[in-house]
């Protein structure tokens, strides 16, 4: 069992950076593919970064790619994601999500992943 706590998120300005945290329970954090997703109002739950139990290889979803970048601290069981030159496009909940993955592989689709947080909110002010 894994328990995810996301952290950061708020109210920025269109061009302004945010970096969200997730600090997951257990003694397995190193064991888990980790991801974040977000659901902007009205739309579905998309994918929009992951990164391998090592932080050895990453994903991002090509709406964030170049903007964004997903990091993991295995030390202190924590999931980071910087997000710079945000755009109002990118308000929504953010949530982190944990696959047990058993080759250790990056996957996209949020129903591949076990365990997920409560969600924080980001707003990008125009």
């Amino acid at each position: 069992q894994v328990q995810l706590v996301e952290s950061g998120g708020g109210l920025v300005q269109t061009g302004g950076s945010l970096r969200l945290s997730c600090a997951a329970s257990g003694r397995t954090f190193v064991y888990y593919v980790m991801a974040w997703f977000r659901r902007a109002p009205g739309k579905e739950r998309e994918f929009v970064a992951a990164i391998r139990r090592t932080g050895g290889n990453t994903v991002y979803a090509d709406s964030v790619k170049g903007r964004f970048t997903i990091s993991r601290d295995n030390a202190k069981n924590t999931v980071f994601l910087q997000m710079d030159s945000l755009e109002p496009e990118d308000t929504a909940v953010y949530y982190c999500a944990a696959d047990r993955s058993p080759l250790g592989i990056v996957r996209t689709a949020a129903i591949e992943y076990d365990y997920w947080g409560q969600g924080t909110q980001v707003t990008v002010s125009s």
